[in-house]
């Protein structure tokens, strides 16, 4: 897999604004936090990760370079808010995107709860593969999924009529 270089500049400003946010959680939560490790090595459509016990955050470097303010402003502060709730709650029982990470979002962070990003994925979406059940509509999966059926290490049934999928092929030979 190719790496892709983050320019100095888009990287400074990723550190501006999460040493700027963790100022802000401390001086809120009236604690001090460490810095978390950044690197940019998120893949596919996924624009960052929070990693707990690392004290991590991940970020996809492709949507960062095509998207830089929006990303910055929404994904760095969202993914922080992971970190800190669970440096300040714990984990047990804690939902990824529940109260806790809201609260902090909104109370801490200033930054307006979303649990998804809604930037363009054209360019990192990866190679899918239509599957079929017993429902009008095709399931698409992706090449890691289609690899385990294929290897007979998988199977994924359709949430809606609990039928295995199959590809094309595989449905007409059985017709």
């Amino acid at each position: 897999m190719k790496t892709i270089r983050v320019p100095i500049f888009l990287q400074q400003r990723v550190m501006q604004t999460l040493r700027a946010k963790i100022a802000l959680a401390e001086q809120k939560l009236e604690q001090k936090f460490p810095e978390p490790i950044v690197n940019y090595k998120q893949r596919g459509t996924t624009a960052g990760s929070a990693y707990l016990k690392e004290w991590e955050i991940r970020i996809n470097p492709i949507l960062l370079i095509e998207n830089p303010d929006n990303f910055i402003d929404e994904v760095v502060p969202h993914e922080l808010a992971h970190l800190l709730v669970y440096r300040v709650y714990g984990r047990k029982g804690i939902l990824p995107h529940g109260n806790e990470w809201k609260w902090m979002m909104q109370s801490v962070l200033e930054v307006s709860p979303s649990r998804t990003h809604n930037f363009s994925v054209s360019t990192v979406k990866s190679k899918t593969f239509t599957y079929h059940c017993a429902c009008p509509s095709n399931h698409e999966l992706t090449i890691r999924r289609h690899n385990k059926v294929v290897r007979g290490e998988n199977q994924y049934l359709c949430k809606k009529c609990g039928e295995i999928l199959r590809r094309k092929n595989e449905v007409a030979a059985e017709n």
